[in-house]
């Protein structure tokens, strides 16, 4: 029986990230744009059904819930695309107010359609037979994706307590001046609902993200179509176990137990090698598809995409995993590969001590092997997606708090938060809260690089963190066998 999984993508970053993922796993299901299966995909053994399920007349339909609280932009984008027919048209939410890029305001928003959004979930939950979790695709700097997805989070915290949640967050970039003023609060806020409502959280850092358009695939200024692109292929490969049946990690609690060994050093990097964007035309303007751009074509091994794999230019987070040491690691490898050259590229790994690891517990490169679609088609032999957890995302926190105290210390732009919701009405401290909570996890996956590591922290455990009685997958350190390791 497959475990379902719903996506819910929130905020204008959300959806978009998330739309491209549906259209990406319709390629590799062989689904048209209308939802039906097509010819030469009758017949074939997979697990559709963990992300679509049929309508009576047998077009398959996404599980997901498309919420945006600014009027129109979702729905305008659907009926633009050729798969405007693919979603239901019950799973789409707008508001009229919109959230003006403040997390006060897309929280508070978010608050006054409760009931209206959870009827939605709780439709799509009872839908399924065996409901595994929620993934949810959100920005964490604007406003809706930040405001609103905290407040999702935690209610899908209270209301399926017993049910994995993932979210693909995507960060900002750091190198250039935003836009939103208010983004190092929107972050920070939001980073506080992640580490404690969130079992694993995929992040997609934008900065590191440029950087592999512009190097690798040779892009002078990328689109936000060709980022999300990107993105979605990370998102499509690392469910690929989920969809295509294999002996190990069929389930989302197995994929990710083993990567996260203690509750709060939930925060995953990915990496994927070769790169590929495939030609794409702007549906919008009829122009002819741009050439596709990728690395260049190459004899792909297991041994070299392995290798490529622990390169820091393939990791899509803006750190570098050459300070610190890794917690944990899972390659998914596609293609026709010969499990006796996964167990050689391992050795090799370890002989030339190509990764660092943790002092103070078992640690290991653990390889799932999965099919290709059929009906994508790609110039490379076998490809490879990196899930791993690294110490170095202290830095990513530490880059948020400095951002944070940068404009909290001359009390700026707090005005635009005190009228738009309680908790900022009497002062600063929701805000001291979130900065308690991500100094302690900077603090944590700091202390995670030392043997000491077992026994930090166990003098002074915060409470929120030791009444939340959440069967959480990850936090039992097992999980999923492993098919090889070292």
């Amino acid at each position: 029986m497959p475990r379902e999984i719903v996506g819910i993508q929130v905020g204008q970053c959300g959806n978009q990230i998330g739309t491209e993922f549906w259209k990406q796993l319709c390629r590799e299901h062989g689904i048209s744009e209308e939802g039906y299966l097509e010819d030469f995909a009758m017949g074939i053994d997979d697990r559709k059904d963990v992300f679509f399920y049929q309508a009576d007349d047998g077009h398959f339909i996404p599980r997901a819930l498309l919420l945006d609280l600014e009027p129109g932009i979702v729905k305008n984008r659907l009926q633009r695309s050729a798969h405007r027919n693919l979603f239901n048209p019950e799973n789409v939410f707008n508001a009229e107010s919109g959230a003006g890029n403040n997390w006060a305001k897309g929280y508070a928003a978010a608050e006054g359609y409760y009931e209206e959004v959870m009827d939605k979930i709780y439709r799509e939950a009872d839908n399924s037979d065996s409901l595994e979790g929620f993934i949810l695709s959100h920005s964490i700097a604007g406003g809706t994706g930040s405001g609103m997805g905290s407040y999702l989070l935690e209610r899908l915290n209270d209301h399926f307590p017993k049910k994995l949640i993932q979210t693909y967050s995507v960060f900002p970039d750091y190198k250039y001046q935003s836009d939103v003023v208010v983004q190092p609060y929107n972050s920070l806020l939001t980073l506080k609902r992640l580490a404690l409502n969130a079992d694993s959280v995929v992040v997609l850092d934008n900065t590191a993200l440029t950087v592999i358009a512009e190097d690798r695939l040779r892009i002078q200024t990328p689109t936000i179509d060709q980022m999300n692109s990107i993105v979605s292929t990370v998102m499509a490969a690392s469910t690929t176990t989920l969809r295509y049946p294999g002996y190990m990690n069929n389930d989302l609690v197995g994929l990710v137990a083993s990567l996260i060994p203690t509750p709060r050093c939930h925060f995953l990097m990915t990496g994927y090698t070769p790169i590929v964007l495939a030609a794409q035309a702007d549906d919008s303007s009829g122009a002819k598809p741009s050439a596709e751009r990728g690395d260049h074509v190459q004899k792909t091994t297991v041994l070299e995409v392995m290798r490529r794999l622990l390169q820091p230019k393939n990791i899509m987070v803006s750190t570098s995993t050459k300070r610190g040491c890794y917690m944990s690691i899972l390659n998914i490898i596609q293609g026709e590969v010969d499990p006796t050259q996964v167990h050689k590229a391992l050795q090799r790994i370890r002989e030339r001590r190509l990764v660092n690891f943790i002092p103070w517990g078992p640690a290991g490169i653990q390889v799932a092997l999965s099919r290709k679609s059929p009906y994508v088609d790609t110039k490379h032999k076998v490809s490879g997606m990196m899930l791993a957890n690294h110490t170095c995302m202290a830095e990513l926190f530490k880059r948020a708090l400095a951002q944070y105290d940068t404009i909290i210390s001359r009390n700026a732009y707090l005005h635009q938060f005190r009228p738009e919701h309680a908790m900022f009405a009497e002062g600063n401290a929701e805000f001291d809260s979130c900065r308690e909570v991500v100094q302690g996890l900077m603090e944590e996956y700091t202390a995670a690089e030392g043997p000491g590591y077992t026994t930090w922290g166990t003098h002074a455990v915060p409470a929120e963190d030791t009444d939340d009685d959440r069967s959480r997958p990850g936090y039992s350190g097992g999980g999923a066998q492993q098919a090889e390791s070292y």
